[in-house]
């Protein structure tokens, strides 16, 4: 932390998604700062994972799915740590986040070889094959890492005393 008591995270989590606070309120509920920056970092590591699959694929002569394994694998776990720091700012314990998100990586990981590998059978090219993939995941990826990966729970002390509050003034 630095004089100001904010992380450098937090810092990059501003610049890249501070500006969704200057839309107006009803498109800021539909693009909340989560979502933008996850397509954004999700834009970035996808373009180290087809990067990598290029090289690999005209450098190597490895299959098709271990091309894909070794790219995507490394992005998955790049869009980890970046997602994890700056944009859902998690302070949570990172074993459970890992166990959870190798749990998403799983899913996501037999889907993206599934439809990359298979639409490039059908002879669509491998950048293609490979975009199309990563439209399937998006939606299960984000949702799972919003709403169960990164999602820090309140300390059970502050649990505790929020349902203590009676019921006429929780309204």
């Amino acid at each position: 932390m630095d004089a100001t008591g904010q992380r450098w995270a937090d810092r990059a989590g501003d610049r890249l998604t501070g500006w969704v606070d200057r839309l107006p309120p009803r498109l800021r509920r539909l693009l909340p700062r989560e979502l933008v920056g996850f397509a954004m970092l999700g834009a970035f590591t996808f373009s180290v994972d087809l990067t990598l699959l290029l090289l690999l694929r005209h450098t190597t002569r490895l299959p098709m799915p271990v091309a894909v394994s070794i790219a995507y694998l490394t992005a998955f776990g790049l869009n980890f740590l970046l997602n994890r720091t700056v944009n859902f700012r998690s302070h949570a314990p990172v074993g459970r986040q890992v166990l959870r998100y190798a749990l998403v990586a799983l899913g996501d990981y037999l889907i993206t070889v599934g439809v990359s590998s298979g639409l490039y059978a059908l002879g669509l090219d491998v950048r293609l094959a490979r975009l199309l993939a990563a439209g399937v995941v998006a939606v299960f990826t984000y949702t799972l890492s919003r709403w169960w990966v990164f999602r820090d729970r309140p300390a059970p002390e502050a649990a505790g005393a929020a349902a203590e509050v009676p019921a006429s003034t929780a309204s």
